[in-house]
């Protein structure tokens, strides 16, 4: 299981490489659980790892705008991310998530085709009138991406375990290596949830708040990655 860390900015991606992170993952939580930082941002961070470990950047949790979201995927690629994360909040329904998400690997892939595409979808869907993930797998799989993930769209301290079962996550990973994708799950988990994130076994657990002592509007801090790196 891969550790991946979410910073904003290069003191906190140091901060993740110096705890061991295994995927440095440039967002911007002022703009939404997947929030996306500038290009600027996305490059400086590129630099500063110099190929140690893969790159991700968050391109937002976005509106059923396939266009623009296609024009920021290829934006985060052309800055020099390996893995371009799209959140898909605004579609409800099976066929708009693939017009979405179609658009978006297009654009990475045809940029560069070992760039990688995270689709994710959201625990706390129905709060937040979007996708189940359940359903993502399959639409994944059809648009061509590489990674699919669970969230939480509302960043309120709920986990995503509190809004779905162990069983609905493990589904959501079998699923995903059924068809060939690797599964991702984040959502405010952190070291009190290890024993359920050990049995739903992802590919990729994703942090913020848990290394920034429980407040993800903090600072990452290298003890905390290693200490949670270490613990999985």
């Amino acid at each position: 299981m891969r550790l991946l860390v979410s910073p904003m900015n290069l003191e906190e991606a140091m901060a993740a490489l110096d705890g061991g992170a295994d995927i440095i993952d440039v967002k911007n939580p002022r703009e939404g659980s997947l929030g996306a930082n500038f290009p600027w941002a996305i490059r400086s961070v590129v630099e500063l790892v110099a190929g140690r470990v893969p790159v991700s950047a968050t391109i937002g949790d976005l509106p059923f705008k396939p266009g623009t979201a296609s024009l920021a995927a290829l934006g985060a690629a052309v800055s020099g991310a390996d893995y371009i994360k799209a959140g898909l909040l605004g579609v409800r329904q099976p066929e708009e998530a693939i017009e979405l998400l179609r658009p978006i690997v297009r654009s990475v892939k045809e940029h560069d085709s070992r760039r990688k595409v995270v689709a994710a979808a959201y625990s706390d869907f129905r709060r937040a009138g979007s996708l189940p993930p359940v359903e993502l797998p399959q639409i994944a799989a059809e648009c061509g991406a590489d990674v699919v993930m669970v969230d939480t769209a509302i960043k309120d301290g709920r986990s995503t375990l509190e809004f779905m079962t162990v069983e609905e996550l493990k589904l959501f990973v079998r699923s995903a290596h059924d068809l060939g994708l690797e599964a991702a799950l984040a959502g405010n988990l952190g070291m009190r949830d290890l024993e359920a994130i050990g049995s739903i076994s992802p590919d990729i657990l994703g942090v913020r708040g848990a290394v920034c002592g429980g407040d993800r509007s903090t600072r990452i801090r290298a003890e905390l990655v290693r200490a949670l790196k270490d613990a999985l």
